[in-house]
């Protein structure tokens, strides 16, 4: 009766929520997820507050971690407390709440990251911490852990306490304990541990985490009851079995006929892991191998035994991806990373039916290319229901197209010189590294190719016409007043603007003296005014000699320019091979020491470039080393756990020299301190030129060094 009456109760809260079911139907929103594995300083609450006008803009949904404390600093995988504290490793309840309501007052929801298959207990085993809410007690009991949790070993240190006497309805899972959803006093305390996060703390939707730990009924049965705008599950498997799983949320006690559910859709990851780091395209129009491991968004093949998927109503709750926190590299580990072609995937998705979900390293590295990407989805009118087909793929090149509300879309992936879409039909509006976009001519829209958003320096925005009129002009203002054919500056199509200073771009296409298809651009910058112009510098990365016969250099950019690898292929540059060295590499000594080193160019702010050196044929290999943007000095140490090296930076003892030099009986004159941009500071910085001034044999000298 206990469980009749919540469940009533629960259903009057968000009566403007009642057609919510799993996921909305032609859903042209994209979401970020607003986390990384320890990501303790960039996900802190007040950060990404700060950021929500720029989040904002590109992105519809951010998915945060669960936002409780958990007993010390925690990802939030390890829940404890349900209702009464909820001052994170992130932040405080109040700066939660701030966070939550200033993205809602901006359009942007926030999904909490619910961890409820399994819950952290204090003092033992099975004891669980009690907790008032609006005057009612919640506690869960040594009686709501399933009998078979942790493989018996919970039953064998429950200190004498029972268990439930039903097992787990989903796999279990060692480390902490596994609910029995069967009880009803878990059902209990989870509706009302949702319909709190929803109706209390202001969050949008749900990101259930391991739902392959419990039944798929019992989702089902918690969002009817509290009604989420949106739902997304961790099921990670095949795509038969993450379909199952969608489709069996919509079965269970207080659950309709309706599916209540998304789920990722891990298989579309894999696939484009597959092709990136196999740099073979045609990854992208095959399964993950074996039957069932077709991406949700895919057009599942007729002779496939996926038979609920042939009709593709599933890709309306398949939530695409290609990282996530457990994906990535991380704490040394490589995990199952996405290793080049960031850039290319994130197009690919963005692209695709189904909802993106963005990674946020891949967003902080890459902004520019990823909001222009979501600015070209949104203005097709790409959805999660959009249907799609392959124009021509190769193990070079990947040709495709969607279809949106608004026209189409065609993506080219890879050896973007290979192929050139038909001129006649489509006009390219967007490239980079790998990938271009290429909007279908019929949809009779102006188009700037840099999306909304703040910016660090300036930057040019070229202005195209997207039109079936062969060199349709466009007329532009920069004060936000809407162009008329009296109002602006008139220009051909191609026009490049140079933006150096916080303005609101509208364009329009100009016809017959009427403008159509109108689109608009904000740009700030960060403090107010761009940072002066970036002088490119070469910095120099040195291993000390592993007293390896073979050493390889592989590299890559994080803010998208990817693979700065000579040799494209793995382990990249050889610099020592059969004990020669070779002509990529050069070699010095310091202080006795043999340092093997490779000079690159640093080509713009934040241009933070990545590493793994390995021996022959990849093997050994350290872990991914960096973002360097200076002079290095590494030493090769010990492996990890999963068997890849590490590596110390030793510049303190090696790459000083020059500083050391300084110390001569010659009197100093004058030091000063200058970026790589030219600023004077009156204190140094790692990576600051250092200019020195002395007296020398009677005459002025000036030194100009690395301050490392």
């Amino acid at each position: 009766m206990m469980k009749k009456l919540f469940t009533a109760m629960l259903g009057v809260c968000a009566p403007a929520l009642m057609l919510a079911q799993g996921w909305p139907a032609d859903y042209s929103g994209v979401m970020l997820q607003g986390f990384y594995w320890d990501s303790y300083s960039d996900t802190k609450w007040t950060t990404l507050e700060k950021q929500a006008d720029e989040l904002a803009a590109s992105f519809d949904l951010i998915w945060i971690p669960q936002s409780a404390y958990c007993g010390g600093k925690s990802m939030g995988y390890d829940d404890l407390y349900w209702f009464t504290n909820y001052n994170s490793s992130f932040g405080t309840e109040a700066q939660l709440r701030s966070m939550i309501n200033t993205f809602k007052s901006k359009g942007l929801g926030t999904i909490a990251d619910v961890v409820i298959n399994h819950r952290k207990t204090i003092g033992s085993w099975v004891d669980f911490p009690k907790e008032t809410y609006k005057g009612v007690d919640y506690q869960l009991l040594s009686t709501d852990i399933c009998s078979n949790d942790d493989g018996g070993e919970t039953a064998r240190n429950s200190g004498g306490k029972p268990l439930s006497g039903n097992r787990d309805t989903g796999e279990d899972w060692s480390g902490m304990r596994d609910l029995d959803h069967k009880s009803d006093n878990v059902q209990k305390n989870v509706l009302a541990y949702l319909d709190f996060l929803l109706n209390d703390l202001g969050y949008t939707g749900f990101r259930y985490d391991m739902v392959k730990g419990y039944a798929a009924r019992y989702t089902g049965q918690y969002n009817a009851a509290v009604k989420p705008q949106f739902s997304v599950g961790e099921c990670w498997d095949s795509s038969s079995t993450i379909a199952a799983w969608i489709a069996n949320t919509a079965s269970g006690d207080g659950a309709n006929d309706q599916i209540q559910s998304a789920a990722f859709d891990f298989q579309f990851r894999y696939t484009v892991r597959n092709a990136a780091n196999g740099g073979d395209w045609t990854m992208l129009s095959q399964n993950n191998g074996g039957d069932g491991n077709w991406p949700l968004v895919s057009n599942m093949p007729a002779d496939k035994d996926i038979n609920y998927l042939d009709d593709n109503k599933f890709r309306r709750y398949a939530v695409t991806f290609v990282e996530n926190h457990d994906t990535e590299r991380r704490a040394g580990s490589e995990q199952d990373p996405l290793k080049v072609d960031t850039l290319a995937a994130n197009a690919y998705m963005l692209a695709m039916p189904g909802t993106p979900c963005v990674f946020l390293k891949h967003w902080m590295a890459c902004k520019k290319d990823i909001a222009a990407m979501i600015a070209v989805r949104k203005a097709v009118g790409i959805t999660n229901t959009s249907t799609y087909a392959v124009s021509r793929v190769t193990q070079d090149f990947y040709l495709g197209n969607t279809t949106g509300k608004n026209g189409r879309l065609v993506v080219l992936l890879g050896d973007t010189k290979a192929i050139t879409p038909n001129k006649s039909a489509w006009v390219e509006v967007l490239s980079g590294y790998h990938y271009k976009y290429f909007m279908e001519r019929a949809m009779e829209t102006a188009w700037a190719d840099m999306a909304t958003g703040e910016y660090k320096s300036p930057f040019p925005v070229t202005l195209t016409a997207v039109s079936a009129t062969d060199n349709a002009p466009l007329v532009y203002t920069t004060d936000g007043s809407k162009p008329t054919a009296d109002n602006g500056t008139v220009v051909p199509t191609g026009t490049v603007i140079n933006v150096d200073k916080a303005m609101t771009l509208t364009v329009g296409l100009l016809t017959g003296g009427i403008v159509k298809g109108i689109v608009s651009r904000t740009y700030s910058f960060e403090g107010g005014s761009p940072r002066p112009q970036f002088t490119p510098y070469d910095i120099n990365i040195h291993v000390k000699d592993p007293g390896w016969d073979n050493l390889n250099f592989w590299c890559w950019v994080e803010d998208g320019d990817n693979l700065c690898t000579v040799k494209k292929v793995w382990p990249g540059d050889p610099i020592i091979e059969n004990g020669i060295l070779q002509p990529a590499g050069k070699v010095k000594l310091v202080k006795g020491e043999k340092f093997y080193y490779k000079t690159y160019t640093v080509k713009d702010y934040d241009y933070d470039i990545m590493f793994i050196f390995s021996g022959k044929d990849g093997s050994p290999q350290t872990v991914n080393l960096g973002p360097f943007s200076k002079d290095v000095y590494l030493q090769l140490s010990a492996s990890q756990p999963g068997g890849h090296l590490v590596a110390d930076d030793v510049t303190d003892t090696y790459g000083r020299d020059a500083v050391d030099d300084l110390s001569t009986d010659s009197p100093v004159v004058d030091v000063t301190f200058v970026d790589v941009a030219g600023r004077m500071s009156n204190t140094p910085f790692r990576g600051m030129n250092i200019v020195v001034s002395r007296h020398k044999n009677g005459a002025l000298s000036t030194t100009k060094v690395i301050y490392q």
